[in-house]
């Protein structure tokens, strides 16, 4: 009996418990946390990557993309209470739960571990590009609300270096898979895939998804980088 219950008290799971729920009021927040992450953000994300595929289309059909976007009612106000602050909110509390949290990819090098890790990182890289990218292209040089057509040029310009290529085309690739892999959790979280049955078919779904917004984006990179536009002039 004695023997039963010393092997019993030795046995290890596997990894982190990427499903964990929180106590209290933490429970709340990290079901706000999950629900941002898929909306609004996720539904920015998709309208972002659909924008910027016009660029595909050309300058002028990317100038027109930027200018509907801006003629939008109550469009700063949309801006900040569901693109900033959900953005801002999503970030730092994924911080907190990231330094609250453990994972053993060294000890126990289980899946789990290493989605858990890589969802970290690829949102730290998210965050850190997003704020550049927000800084550099609605924030600094030519204002792009009043002059919408100036919008290739810009993007253009700042991908005339490479380093800034390799930048965007790392970032394109984290925020997808953050995203893609954070639709799991959401899905797994609130209960739309119960049982390991239903998750890991939805991981396919996911990783799918993942891939398809990942080439769009690259494809959006592309088009400003590839020759097809050469030294486009605002207009």
């Amino acid at each position: 009996m004695a023997t039963a219950q010393s092997s019993a008290a030795h046995v290890v799971r596997r990894g982190v418990q990427p499903l964990r729920a929180g106590k209290g009021t933490s429970f709340i927040w990290r079901k706000l946390h999950s629900l941002l992450g898929i909306i609004p953000i996720g539904a920015f994300l998709l309208e972002h990557l659909l924008s910027n595929f016009e660029a595909l289309k050309g300058p002028i059909a990317y100038g027109d993309q930027v200018k509907f976007l801006n003629s939008l009612p109550l469009v700063r106000v949309l801006e900040w209470a569901f693109i900033f602050i959900p953005i801002l909110y999503h970030a730092v509390y994924g911080v907190y739960i990231w330094l609250r949290g453990k994972s053993n990819v060294v000890y126990y090098p289980w899946a789990g571990n290493w989605m858990y890790v890589a969802q970290r990182y690829t949102g730290l890289i998210a965050f850190a590009y997003i704020v550049q990218h927000v800084l550099r292209q609605r924030f600094m040089g030519v204002s792009l609300p009043e002059h919408p057509y100036y919008a290739f040029a810009k993007v253009q310009h700042e991908l005339s270096n490479p380093v800034m290529v390799a930048v965007y085309v790392i970032a394109m690739i984290a925020v997808c898979w953050h995203f893609a892999y954070g639709v799991w959790l959401f899905a797994a979280k609130w209960g739309i895939t119960p049982g390991n049955v239903a998750r890991r078919r939805f991981g396919y779904v996911c990783a799918v998804l993942g891939i398809l917004l990942a080439a769009m984006g690259i494809a959006s990179i592309w088009a400003f980088v590839g020759g097809m536009y050469p030294n486009v002039a605002g207009m």
